[in-house]
């Protein structure tokens, strides 16, 4: 073990004792990004660190077949947290783990595993690849039988809704977030009702998928203590703005931001240019990962702030990225920030498959195209197709069938999740396909 490994795995155990934690929560998640979690006892704690704790990995989606179904627990030691809601039988605390076979090597299963890989294969080309998400969700409240959302509030974009409820769940959430070591920039609450906006401040990747998993937990950990549902389906109200999670991302060389460049007149470098040429070339292929329900087509329609075209611009929020303008004399703070993706996605995936995107862009030396700076949600298809700006997938078959083709995604996840992630989604497009909704009822039961 490195000396740093040693220092935090002696940290943890220190840790363990001395604050008596009375259980330690191990985190991964499924291929859907689901969290998963089993608890040991603080006697175990030395020895899972040691050698990993073996589970089924056959009852995990998209994890083993039957016949092949152990797998290994290996705690993160960096990412041990005590957990800031102890009861009356003490604390607990939480480590993410990375999923491995039997003999120690990493398991082609394991959301973790694949941006690990992914972040090594940008290492190898000196690139540190760091994210910021602003992460948008509702508040509701408890779902009754009717399955239908029923809003706190009827606020809008920054509303100071002082005295109610949601107001003080976002406090508490941030609070939490802070004393599990996830910084945050900014919270409000959004344009919709009910809907609330959380930024958390940069940092590496991987962290931040594991940051975001921690997130969504807590905010609905928070929530469900004051008989509130937090949610982050993607467009829980019709007629109304969906949840997104709008993903500011750079890479550095060193200490340096790759993306900045004194020369250029917006200070992007060319290294930034291929990067955001390369996820407009293969925005289509990586959607079903982004948006990966049958739910966040229905956000990623025109008229409802969420992208639809696959295009880039300074200040244009209709287009698929964005490039915002940073503080004057703030190198580090330059960035691309890209508008599609919602909080319903596995970031492990997702964070995979845009870097590769990404660096594919930059390998390859693609062109960027040119700006597009006019409201393209007041364009119309013609004009559009005169200036080559291509639409994002329309539901999610459409989505999974330009997936299917791209050997960039499938390098991205390796075959063994981008075949299991294919099937499991076109047997929810299938169940989509034979349910027969309420609009269909209304509309046609009558009249026809």
């Amino acid at each position: 073990m490195a000396p740093m490994q040693d220092q935090q795995r002696d940290y943890v155990l220190r840790t363990v004792e001395e604050r008596g934690i009375r259980l330690v929560r191990l985190w991964f998640t499924d291929v859907l990004g689901t969290l998963k979690s089993f608890a040991i006892s603080p006697a175990e704690m030395e020895n899972a660190l040691n050698d990993g704790m073996s589970f089924d990995g056959s009852s995990i989606d998209g994890y083993s077949r039957v016949q092949e179904s152990d797998v290994l627990a290996l705690p993160d030691a960096n990412t041990f947290e005590v957990l800031p809601w102890a009861d009356a039988k003490g604390a607990e605390a939480r480590v993410f783990c990375d999923i491995a076979k039997l003999d120690g090597t990493a398991f082609d299963g394991d959301p973790r595993q694949v941006l690990k890989r992914n972040l090594n294969a940008a290492r190898e080309k000196g690139y540190s690849f760091y994210i910021a998400p602003d992460i948008e969700y509702f508040y509701f409240a408890p779902p009754d039988g009717t399955n239908k959302p029923i809003p706190l509030d009827e606020g809008g974009f920054f509303d100071l809704t002082s005295t109610d409820i949601a107001s003080s769940l976002r406090k508490e959430t941030i609070r939490t977030l802070e004393t599990m070591s996830i910084p945050v920039e900014y919270s409000f609450h959004e344009d919709a009702p009910s809907q609330h906006e959380i930024d958390l401040r940069h940092t590496d990747a991987l962290t931040m998928a594991d940051s975001v998993m921690t997130f969504r937990f807590v905010v609905k950990e928070i929530a469900a203590l004051q008989n509130v549902h937090a949610t982050f389906m993607p467009k829980p109200l019709e007629n109304i703005q969906g949840s997104g999670m709008h993903l500011h991302l750079s890479l550095f060389k060193g200490e340096e931001n790759a993306f900045y460049s004194a020369d250029d007149p917006y200070n992007l470098s060319p290294t930034a240019k291929c990067f955001m040429a390369g996820l407009l070339r293969h925005a289509a292929e990586i959607t079903a990962v982004t948006n990966q329900t049958v739910n966040s087509y229905k956000r990623l329609v025109p008229g409802f702030e969420a992208p639809v075209h696959v295009s880039w611009a300074r200040n244009n929020r209709s287009g698929l990225i964005r490039v915002p303008i940073p503080k004057r004399g703030n190198e580090s703070a330059t960035r691309l920030e890209y508008r599609s993706p919602d909080p319903a996605c596995n970031p492990y995936l997702a964070f995979s498959v845009i870097l590769a995107a990404g660096l594919r862009g930059i390998e390859q030396g693609y062109e960027l195209p040119k700006e597009a700076d006019s409201n393209m949600f007041e364009m119309s298809d013609s004009d559009l197709e005169k200036l080559s700006i291509q639409q994002l997938p329309q539901s999610l078959s459409d989505a999974l069938n330009i997936m299917e083709k791209s050997s960039l995604v499938a390098e991205a996840l390796g075959e063994h999740i981008f075949e299991w992630f294919l099937r499991n989604k076109r047997h929810e497009w299938r169940s989509y396909k034979t349910h027969i909704s309420e609009y269909e009822l209304g509309r046609y039961l009558k009249s026809l």
